[in-house]
């Protein structure tokens, strides 16, 4: 898997709105919202901290500028779960959890490369965030927590579609999801396909 080192350079004042600049973020989340979008963003602190993970929704809107790897500007619409991003945020926030900014500008600095595939069993469940942790054999090391959204496809041993509210702790899951994994314990991880196993 890979890690990726997640910063937060010092804050800076332009046009009289102090703007924070956010390295490496990952996009763990995207919803679209009448022309603009949320997207939950987690990123590192710092790059000496430890476990200091982040989270914050960028309000992005037509006023946000977006641009790829090489620098085209691109709709919002072409994000992706699992992108790495450089991003310019205002510091002022809403004091719910994850916090939410407005975005000034969104680089794109890396695309997730593939899927993996992990097989393992539920051992929590958190219906708020709709997300599941599972350990696969046993390994203490090998707990991931799995991140759904509404384009997540749950399936029953069959191959029907289920709810997340069918999940219960002590299922054996097969899980599809994004090659990258966040610096946090347990690291974490979008989950795009998640099968039941008998």
């Amino acid at each position: 898997m890979n890690n990726f080192n997640n910063q937060v350079s010092n804050s800076r004042i332009n046009n009289n709105n102090v703007v924070i600049d956010i390295f490496g973020g990952i996009i763990q989340n995207i919803a679209p919202d009448r022309g603009s979008a949320f997207v939950t963003v987690s990123y590192g602190e710092c790059l000496r901290c430890e476990n200091n993970e982040q989270t914050v929704v960028l309000i992005v809107n037509r006023d946000t500028l977006i641009t790829d790897e090489g620098g085209n500007v691109i709709p919002v619409t072409d994000l992706r779960e699992g992108m790495i991003i450089n991003a310019s945020i205002s510091s002022l926030m809403t004091r719910s959890m994850p916090p939410q900014s407005q975005a000034f500008t969104i680089r794109v600095i890396r695309r997730p490369s593939s899927d993996n595939i992990t097989v393992g069993r539920i051992i929590s469940k958190n219906n708020n965030t709709r997300s599941i942790t599972t350990i696969s054999d046993g390994n203490l090391s090998s707990i991931i927590q799995f991140n759904t959204s509404s384009d997540t496809v749950i399936l029953d041993w069959f191959g029907r579609r289920i709810n997340f509210t069918r999940l219960t702790i002590g299922m054996r899951v097969r899980i599809r999801h994004a090659s990258f994994m966040t610096a946090s314990i347990p690291p974490q991880t979008t989950a795009f396909e998640i099968q039941l196993l008998r």
